[in-house]
């Protein structure tokens, strides 16, 4: 089944809310299409023609759309085909409840927008770009997370996820052979206990990832990767480290586990959210 997302702009929020909605179809194929950055009449002329000419094939569209500038998206909902308009259904509503009327202008969520939120952003994935994998140590105690684990466990899209995402400061440490001969935590982070966050897996799912890495090599073994789980494990659980297993969790998950672990730890130590208010260490949204 054809599945349009159309926007006025990057047209993330249209797939992310919409594929929320597919995804409870398991059993249906659906053959996704973005259209992004529909910011003129004529454009979205030219995207209802689009539509339409689908319409007259053998299987109908389902369209997704969050354009918010007016104009655009009464043109787009002149379409033959089914639309579902995200931005209409719920916009009148929240004005409603405000008392007041949005600016419906387009590349407000997902474009620079608020540049000092943009640039912090920015500075947070090139903090984790400069501390992946351990690579440096300078600058370590301004990250907001430090992410350990074992090689392939997951650390680095974490990472740049929630740098992107969240605007987080995250540093990820890989846990070698040395480092599981203790359980004490490494040197570069042994001060920042309150700051790391363990991941794991499973035996099964690291070999096989590490076997398309590495084929037949005793990094990939089941031996190696029970061995580096199993002291790994030991060194979270001495230092009562929080941890996420990531076998079957998306990066997406795992950020949520990590920031509500995070809130969770703030709150029981009595911190409170200070809009505006810089810290020492990488900012936090």
């Amino acid at each position: 089944m054809p599945v349009f997302f159309l926007s006025d702009s990057t047209g993330i929020s249209a797939e992310t809310m919409g594929n929320a909605l597919l995804i409870q179809f398991p059993d249906v194929r659906f053959e996704r299409t973005l259209i992004p950055f529909i910011s003129t009449v004529e454009q979205a002329r030219e995207v209802v023609a689009q539509l339409d000419a689908v319409m007259a094939g053998p299987v109908a569209p389902l369209v997704f759309t969050t354009a918010a500038v007016d104009e655009v998206r009464e043109e787009l909902l002149k379409t033959k085909a089914p639309i579902i308009d995200f931005f209409g259904i719920h916009m009148s509503r929240v004005e409603e409840q405000l008392g007041a009327r949005g600016l419906r202008e387009a590349r407000r969520l997902h474009g620079v927008g608020d540049v000092r939120r943009y640039n912090a952003r920015m500075a947070a994935i090139e903090f984790a770009i400069e501390h992946d994998d351990g690579l440096g140590s300078r600058g370590l105690d301004r990250a907001d997370v430090v992410l350990l684990a074992p090689s392939r466990c997951g650390k680095t899209p974490t990472a740049m996820y929630l740098a992107l995402q969240h605007g987080l400061f995250v540093a990820n440490y890989p846990l070698v052979d040395e480092d599981l001969e203790t359980t004490d935590l490494p040197r570069p982070v042994k001060d920042l206990a309150d700051r790391c966050f363990g991941l794991t897996t499973t035996v099964t799912r690291l070999s096989r990832v590490r076997q398309e890495r590495r084929p037949d090599s005793r990094y990939a073994s089941e031996e190696q990767c029970r061995f580096e789980l199993r002291r790994a494990t030991a060194m979270y659980d001495r230092h009562h480290l929080p941890t996420v297993d990531t076998s079957t969790a998306s990066v997406e998950e795992i950020a949520t586990v990590v920031i509500q672990t995070l809130a969770r730890q703030r709150r029981g130590n009595g911190e409170r959210p200070q809009p505006g208010r810089e810290r020492p260490r990488g900012r936090t949204t």
